[in-house]
């Protein structure tokens, strides 16, 4: 069951949205049970942090937000 909680969205939205749910659903169902997941590589945490944090000093809270 899906409950809309917070907005009014229209007819056409929320089919679109249960479109969405529905198709992954599908495409998580023609997976076998055995088969190993492949990760999204939006969460692997490597893409955050891609670079070397600045190690500890006066200056370092400069370097914090621009890389190089």
């Amino acid at each position: 069951m899906i409950k809309v909680v917070k907005g009014n969205p229209t007819p056409e939205e929320l089919a679109a949205a249960l479109a969405v749910v529905q198709a992954r659903a599908a495409a998580l169902a023609q997976v076998p049970a055995g088969a190993p997941r492949i990760a999204d590589s939006w969460s692997d945490p490597s893409r955050v942090a891609r670079t070397r944090l600045p190690q500890p000093g006066p200056r370092t809270w400069s370097r914090t937000y621009w890389p190089g």
